[in-house]
C-alpha cells in the first residue's frame, strides 16, 4: 500500500466520509433529535417541590381547619372542620377537571385556556419523563399541577371563616365550586401563567405586577370574597350581645403553628427550585411572621392592657399573609418592615375598622387576609430588591412599581367583589345561603351534620 494511499485512507478519507454522512438522512435525523432534547428533570428541585406540595396541603388540613375550628363556638367546631376537609376534596376534583387548565394554559392575556381539561396529555408526559412545567422546564408538570392545586384548595377554605356559624353546608359547597372555577382560576391565570420560557401570559403579569406566592391570587382574593359573603348574609344571631369567644384556643394555636410551618412550602416552594431565592424566601417568611406577631401583641398590650394568645397567633398569620407576595423579592430589612406594618394595620382592621363599620366577619378573614394582602402587595413595590427578584422597588428608584402593585390590588378587589356578589345571590336564590334561626341557635354540628363533641 503506497504512502499516498495510506494518507488518504486514514486522514482525508474519514473527513470526506463525515462530510458525505452530513448530507444523508442519518445526520438529518440526528440534528433535530439533538435540537429537540429537553432539559433534564432536576431531581433535587423536584424533591423540594414534592415536599413543598405536602407542606401547603398541611396548611389546610389540618392547619386551617384547627385554626378556625378553635375560634368558633363549641357547637360549630365540627362544621368548621368539615368545611375545610370537604373543600379539599371538592377543589381537588375541580382542579383536575378544569381549574388547572383555566389557570395555566392558553396564551390569551385575559381568557383562560382549555389545553389541560381533565389534565389531558399529562399522563403521557409523566410516562415519557415530561417536558417540564409551565414555570420550569426541570420540574415535571404533574408536580407543578399538584403544587398549584394546594393553593387552589386553601384559598376558598380561607373564605369560610368570614361567614362561620351561619351558612348552609350545601350552599357553601355550591358557592365554592363556582367561585373556584370562575374567580380563583382566572385571577391565577392573569397573574401567574407563563410560557415555557417563563414570560408572563396574563395581563397583570405582563403589566409587571409582583406576586411571588399569592398576595393577590390567594389572600386579597379570599379576603374580599369573605367580606362580601358576611355582608350578604348579615350578622350572626346575637352578634354584639351573645358570648362568641373562641371555644378552644389550644386548637387555634396548634393550627396557627401548622400554618406557619406549612407556609415555608407556600413561599419558598414558589421559587419552583431549590436555590438561593427559595432560601431567601424562607428566611424572610420567618422574619416577617415573627415581626408581625410581636407588633400585634404589643398593639393589643397597649390598647387592651393584656397580650392574648388569640392576638399573637392572629398577628403571626397577618405576617405570613403580608410577606407572601413579597417573599421572592425582598430582603431581611424589608421583611421586618412588612411584618411590623402588617401586625399593626391588621390589628386595627380587625378591631377598630370592624367595629366602626359593624360587619360580622366571624374570624376576621377580611381584616387579616385582605388587608394583610394589600399591605404586603403594596410594600412589595417599596422594598423589592433587584438582586433578589430581578425587579427594583421604590427604594431602588423604581417608584412606578408601587402604582403597578396598586393596579394588581384594585383589579383583584373589583373582579372578585363583583363576581362573588353575583354568585352569593345566585346560590341564595336557588337553594338559600343561610341556615334557619333555630338551626343557628342549636349549632351547625347537630343541625347540619348530626354530630357533636363533648
Amino acid at each position: 500500500m503506497s504512502k499516498r494511499f495510506k494518507t488518504f485512507l486514514f486522514g482525508v478519507g474519514p473527513a470526506l466520509g463525515l462530510t458525505l454522512l452530513a448530507q444523508t438522512g442519518f445526520a438529518q435525523e440526528a440534528a433535530p433529535a439533538a435540537a429537540a432534547a429537553a432539559p433534564a428533570i432536576d431531581t433535587g428541585a423536584t424533591a423540594w417541590m414534592l415536599t413543598s406540595t405536602a407542606l401547603v396541603l398541611l396548611m389546610t388540613i389540618p392547619g386551617l381547619a384547627l385554626f378556625y375550628g378553635g375560634m368558633v363556638r363549641k357547637k360549630n367546631v365540627l362544621a368548621m372542620l368539615m368545611q375545610s376537609f370537604a373543600i379539599t376534596c371538592l377543589v381537588t376534583i375541580l382542579w383536575t377537571v378544569v381549574g388547572y387548565s383555566f389557570a395555566f394554559t392558553g396564551s390569551d392575556p385575559i381568557m383562560v385556556g382549555f389545553d389541560r381539561i381533565f389534565l389531558a396529555g399529562m399522563d403521557k408526559l409523566a410516562i415519557s419523563g415530561g417536558t417540564g412545567s409551565p414555570a420550569s422546564p426541570v420540574i415535571p408538570e404533574s408536580v407543578y399541577m399538584m403544587f398549584q392545586m394546594t393553593f387552589a384548595i386553601i384559598t376558598p377554605a380561607l373564605i369560610t371563616g368570614a361567614f362561620a356559624d351561619r351558612m348552609k353546608f350545601s350552599a357553601m359547597m355550591v358557592f365554592m365550586a363556582l367561585w373556584s372555577v370562575l374567580v380563583y382560576s382566572p385571577i391565577a391565570h392573569w397573574v401567574w401563567s407563563t410560557d415555557p420560557q417563563g414570560n408572563p401570559l396574563g395581563f397583570l403579569g405582563k403589566m409587571g405586577v409582583l406576586d411571588f406566592a399569592g398576595g393577590t391570587v390567594v389572600h386579597i382574593n379570599a379576603g374580599i370574597a369573605g367580606l362580601i359573603g358576611c355582608l350578604v348574609m348579615g350578622p350572626r344571631k346575637g352578634y354584639g350581645q351573645d358570648n362568641m369567644a373562641p371555644h378552644n384556643l389550644t386548637l387555634s394555636l396548634v393550627g396557627a403553628s401548622l400554618l406557619w410551618v406549612g407556609w415555608f412550602g407556600f413561599n419558598a416552594g414558589s421559587a419552583v427550585a431549590a436555590d438561593g431565592r427559595a432560601g431567601m424566601a424562607m428566611a424572610v417568611t420567618q422574619i416577617a411572621t415573627a415581626a408581625a406577631a410581636l407588633a400585634w401583641m404589643t398593639a393589643e398590650w397597649v390598647m387592651r392592657k393584656k397580650p392574648s394568645v388569640l392576638g399573637i397567633i392572629s398577628g403571626a398569620v397577618a405576617g405570613l399573609v403580608a410577606i407572601t407576595p413579597a417573599s421572592g423579592f425582598v430582603g431581611p430589612m424589608g421583611a421586618i418592615a412588612i411584618g411590623l406594618a402588617a401586625g399593626v394595620i391588621c390589628y386595627w382592621a380587625s378591631t377598630s375598622l370592624k367595629g366602626a363599620l359593624k360587619y360580622d366577619d366571624s374570624l376576621d378573614v377580611f381584616g387579616v387576609h385582605c388587608v394583610g394582602g394589600i399591605v404586603g402587595a403594596i410594600l412589595t413595590g417599596v422594598f423589592a430588591v433587584e438582586a433578589i427578584g430581578g425587579t427594583k422597588g421604590a427604594l431602588e428608584g423604581n417608584v412606578d412599581q408601587i402604582m403597578i402593585q396598586c393596579i394588581g390590588v384594585g383589579t383583584t378587589l373589583a373582579y372578585t367583589a363583583v363576581v362573588s356578589f353575583i354568585l352569593y345571590k345566585l346560590v341564595d336564590l336557588v337553594i338559600g345561603l343561610r341556615v334557619s334561626h333555630e338551626e343557628e341557635r342549636e349549632g351547625l354540628d347537630l343541625a347540619l351534620h348530626g354530630e357533636t363533641i363533648h
